[in-house]
């Protein structure tokens, strides 16, 4: 059951072996047995994709259902004990793992020492069923219907330049003069749609809707362009302040503040969350409540 919802899921026999860490024909041998057992046929199989029939369709909620409740009375002995064990499949922007939680993964790990993560950075949106995902943290207004969502930290933003950039550019005094300026953009990836930040000071207001002379739909990429002496960026406050520190940038306005980024905590309505998830998703959340620069407004 196990090995045809995963097929089910990522869409070929080879990913889901690779997800349960078993030979592709051990996966092919249990999908023969379980439509022999049933005496249906669950899957149809191209060359380019497998996807279920309609009978296995309906085969499949109602198993991954069973699966989730089995994953949850297993743990709920285990809790008996103090124990959480198990994978758990994350996915969440690089600037949130490589900023807080992979420096901090030895506390998850000292507490939960018999869990094993996959933890998976990306500025794309992932798709959290087809791609075995059992939850993820997302940056700004999450729309999906399909999802649960919670707010659980926000992306504090500065907005910076280098230093040689600043010393051949035009005084920078005020938002407006942003207008005489290279300023560098960035897209999200799931709606191709630049992001545009408002600036406040007191009762004042001005968002960055300015020309912009390059867009990037990558975190890296962008702030190494502002590194590069390429132009104004608002980079995530916690990046920021190491590159300030070593004099690679410059905040720019400073006594203007940049709105923030809201952090949700998302994972499908169709899924449960196991023991070993709730710790994983309660461990984040105060993570994010503990820090200055990640916790809500």
């Amino acid at each position: 059951m196990r090995a045809f919802c995963r097929i089910v899921e990522v869409g070929s026999f080879s990913a889901a072996a690779e997800s349960l860490t078993v030979a592709k024909t051990t996966v092919s041998g249990q999908i023969q047995s379980l439509e022999s057992h049933l005496g249906i046929k669950l899957l149809h199989r191209t060359t380019r994709k497998v996807s279920p029939t309609t009978e296995g369709q309906a085969y499949y909620l109602r198993a991954r259902a069973l699966l989730d409740d089995m994953d949850d009375l297993e743990a709920s002995v285990s809790l008996s004990r103090n124990i959480v064990r198990g994978r758990i499949n994350v996915d969440m922007p690089p600037a949130v793992g490589l900023l807080l939680v992979v420096p901090a993964l030895r506390d998850f790990i000292a507490r939960y020492p018999q869990t094993h993560l996959d933890i998976g950075c990306s500025d794309r949106v992932v798709d959290l069923v087809e791609e075995g995902i059992d939850c993820s943290i997302r940056g700004g207004v999450v729309s999906d219907p399909n999802l649960v969502c919670k707010v659980i930290g926000r992306v504090q933003l500065a907005l910076c330049a280098s230093p040689a950039y600043l010393a051949g550019a035009p005084e920078l005094l005020k938002p407006a003069d942003l207008l005489l300026h290279r300023n560098l953009g960035y897209r999200f990836t799931a709606t191709n749609r630049n992001f545009l930040p408002t600036m406040h000071r007191g009762k004042e207001s001005f968002t960055l809707d300015v020309p912009v002379s390059m867009f990037f739909n990558n975190g890296g990429a962008y702030t190494a362009a502002a590194v590069s002496e390429l132009g104004v960026a608002f980079l995530p406050r916690a990046e920021a302040e190491l590159y300030i520190a070593r004099g690679l940038l410059k905040e720019v306005l400073p006594d203007w503040r940049l709105e923030s980024i809201p952090l949700s905590l998302v994972y499908p309505y169709t899924r449960h969350l196991s023991a070993r998830i709730r710790a994983f998703t309660d461990w984040v959340t105060e993570l994010m409540q503990r820090n200055e620069l990640w916790r809500p407004e």
